[in-house]
């Protein structure tokens, strides 16, 4: 195994735009805003700033959960950032998130509003919020937890690991896939085991860990990430697929799924979400498809 050439390493590294691959223009070794643009703010006190990928997909699905159980304090405005055109480096979106990524959350149901970042954080926020999706009990609460902290301790390697080398690298290199190929597997084993003996990945409730894990491991044994279904020989891993395909066809998920959504089927697109009567009304206006990626 070897590459066409051999890459030795600078002794001090200096940034080259044009090394990036698919989101070189997106992708900088510097914080902070690129330009001022304020975010708007809507009518409800959860204002939600988003895309719809695997990240994003976590928070509309716990704001849709919420609001099917009759909970009316959960609904929201979820606006659209479109970060292949940067704008999560907007002046606003900067403010509410310093890390210039997407989800960030804002709720302006109290006296001062209060930011929310990461996406782990914002399931966690609104399951202390509402008393919803995060047991009380601290054995199952500290099991609901560790697999929600699994989720974002593991699925960078999942994403900007095999993601980005099997399916967004500007070319391939057989050392970084057989890595991240190797992690992926080992990862949804991991699932499939704990699956084998729960219905859920915390227990026999469905938590937040679930929300979490489902955008990422789920879209995967599904075949809608990354098209690499059969190079991860995904049959290898029948509890995670019958526990995907569960969680999949919920109503909440499917609403969910589709908010903030700019690729795929422009029926199943629904790019900012308002009031519950959006997705009755989904006009082609709201669906026209726009470049996206997996974050």
């Amino acid at each position: 195994m070897s590459d066409a050439a051999e890459y030795v390493p600078p002794r001090v590294w200096t940034w080259d735009s044009a090394s990036g691959g698919k989101f070189a223009n997106i992708n900088r070794p510097i914080a902070g805003a690129t330009h001022e643009r304020e975010l708007p703010v809507g009518r409800h006190p959860l204002q939600l700033y988003s895309l719809g990928t695997p990240n994003g997909v976590k928070v509309t699905i716990m704001l849709e959960e919420l609001l099917a159980l009759g909970i009316s304090e959960a609904e929201y405005d979820a606006w659209l950032i479109r970060i292949t055109e940067g704008d999560q480096f907007g002046s606003g979106f900067v403010a509410v998130n310093p890390n210039s990524k997407i989800p960030a959350l804002v709720d302006r149901s109290g006296p001062e509003p209060v930011r929310v970042f990461e996406s782990g954080a914002i399931l966690m926020y609104l399951a202390e919020r509402f008393g919803r999706f995060l047991p009380a009990d601290y054995p199952a609460r500290a099991e609901a937890l560790s697999w929600l902290f699994w989720q974002m301790g593991s699925a960078p390697f999942l994403g900007g690991g095999f993601g980005h080398f099997y399916a967004y690298a500007p070319f391939k290199i057989e050392y970084a896939i057989n890595r991240y190929a190797m992690e992926a597997k080992r990862q949804l084993d991991v699932l499939d085991r704990r699956l084998a003996d729960s219905a859920f990945v915390a227990g026999p409730d469905y938590t937040i860990a679930d929300m979490a894990i489902w955008p990422w491991y789920g879209a995967v044994v599904r075949g809608e990430a990354y098209e690499a279904a059969e190079f991860l020989s995904v049959h290898e891993y029948p509890n995670v697929k019958r526990w995907a395909d569960a969680i999949a066809a919920r109503p909440a998920v499917r609403r969910g799924r589709m908010v903030n959504r700019t690729t795929g089927d422009p029926s199943e697109q629904l790019h900012e979400r308002h009031d519950a009567g959006d997705f009755d009304t989904n006009t082609e206006d709201k669906r026209q498809p726009a470049p996206d990626a997996v974050v």
